[in-house]
């Protein structure tokens, strides 16, 4: 067996390994689009080292677009074979895959409009059709059942406990088993089940998203509610960037309940995100992957006033009184909320609230770091309102959940490949697996291969 490593080396997104068998079997396990950084990009418009047409499979771990956002330029560009994810994946891609095609073709617009594209036109990476395209390609799988997908070659998807759908994958020849962790889940998650144990494997790819460091232990509610009291104090607003698939949903949770319990002043709360909008609603019909049950899941969906249409969401820009908005992108990378932030960051008396991971490169990232200023469709937008963190909402393992969630192999590994981390980040956590489990460890560049066995 022999893996290439195509994306998520010395970042956090791009996720894409290639995995190779003996007899020719050749799947790509993860199909990520690189976010963030310009170069980082750029990237998404090199070609992979092998023809798509000779890929016989997809194997995706979670819906999250960078695990699944290079899929449609993947068909575009001669993929035929069959994606395999399950159920709650391909329900989740199904929404994520032509919005993020909006997306594209939302920022070639603003380019050509504004003129701040080297490329004269600016064209998207690929469109929602393109993205309409790959759709029927998805082919849903049970946890816990082995299924073949090319010769010799099964694979086991296994809980992961992230998002909802997702799963670490365990595949196996006739002389390997390797482990793709995915992205790990949390093991007291606002709305996740922990992830399942390791079975018996061979090797370990791991994500390392969070593996130099710990969570904040403090309750996020809290923080949520005292962002919310001191806004409204000033008379300003709060903008949360959400993601659409999990984060939003564990934020409306929590808005619930605080709006139950009398903890926060009955202010509107807005879902900006018909991604996030829709979601929510694939959440309540698989309720056995997750905590909430049918009355928190009303909770959670009836919290917010939802803005589907864009004439909704301008709406917002006539209200004078304090309101939450939560809207998507979670980065602040594209999307709605970026033109609530482009009308609400010039305003001292409002909150921005980050309440998740922000890539190097990105809008949240900088707003993170404490920038003066932000570029928005062209102009540098000055940031006069105030920023704040929720970091303990993340459906991330840390460093030590990470190592809990990997003493559950039942023997140890050859070797665990720490990959899907800045650089800073995975050297750390490599340092802990082998210090803590005395496990051998490798940091992977970008473009290894490595042979197996």
């Amino acid at each position: 067996m022999r893996v290439s490593f195509l994306g998520a080396t010395g970042t956090v997104t791009g996720s894409k390994y290639l995995v190779e068998c003996r007899g020719g079997a050749r799947v790509l396990v993860d199909c990520g689009l690189f976010q963030g950084q310009k170069n980082l990009r750029q990237r998404n418009w090199t070609s992979l080292p092998v023809s798509p047409a000779s890929i016989d499979a997809v194997l995706l771990t979670h819906a999250h677009i960078d695990h699944t956002g290079y899929l449609p330029a993947l068909v575009k560009h001669g993929f035929r074979g069959d994606v395999f994810c399950t159920s709650a994946t391909r329900d989740l891609a199904q929404i994520l895959l032509p919005d993020c095609g909006y997306l594209q073709e939302e920022d070639a617009r603003h380019a050509n409009a504004r003129g701040y594209s080297r490329h004269k036109p600016a064209m998207p990476l690929f469109t929602r059709e393109d993205a309409a395209a790959c759709l029927p390609l998805l082919r849903p799988v049970d946890y816990g059942v082995a299924l073949q997908v090319a010769p010799r070659l099964n694979v086991t998807f296994h809980p992961a406990g992230h998002i909802l759908g997702s799963a670490f994958l365990v595949l196996e020849d006739e002389a390997t088993r390797l482990l793709f962790s995915g992205d790990v889940g949390r093991q007291h998650d606002v709305l996740m089940r922990p992830p399942s144990p390791i079975p018996a494997v061979d090797y370990i790819v791991c994500e390392s998203t969070y593996g130099d460091r710990l969570h904040d232990p403090a309750d996020g509610a809290e923080k949520l509610a005292e962002v919310i009291h001191k806004t409204m104090v000033h008379g300003g607003k709060v903008v949360i960037p959400a993601f659409a698939v999990g984060r939003a949903q564990a934020l409306l949770y929590l808005l619930s309940g605080l709006r139950l319990k009398g903890r926060i002043p009955r202010m509107p709360v807005f879902l900006d995100s018909p991604m996030a909008i829709d979601t929510s609603e694939i959440y309540c019909r698989h309720r056995a992957e997750h905590r909430l049950d049918e009355p928190s899941c009303r909770a959670t969906c009836t919290v917010a006033r939802c803005l589907r249409t864009p004439a909704e969401s301008k709406e917002l820009n006539s209200m004078a009184l304090p309101y939450v908005v939560l809207s998507a992108s979670g980065m602040a990378t594209g999307g709605r909320v970026v033109h609530h932030l482009a009308r609400l960051l010039p305003d001292a008396r409002n909150t921005v609230l980050l309440a998740g991971f922000q890539a190097a490169g990105t809008r949240g990232r900088r707003l993170a770091e404490g920038a003066e200023t932000v570029r928005i469709h062209g102009d540098d937008v000055p940031v006069r309102a105030h920023v704040e963190m929720l970091h303990n909402l993340s459906a991330h393992a840390d460093r030590d959940e990470l190592l809990t969630w990997l003493r559950t192999a039942s023997h140890s590994p050859q070797c665990v490949f720490v990959t899907h981390g800045e650089a800073q980040a995975a050297q750390a956590f490599s340092a802990h697996v082998a210090g803590s489990l005395g496990w051998s460890t490798i940091v992977p560049e970008d473009g290894e291969v490595v042979e197996l066995g």
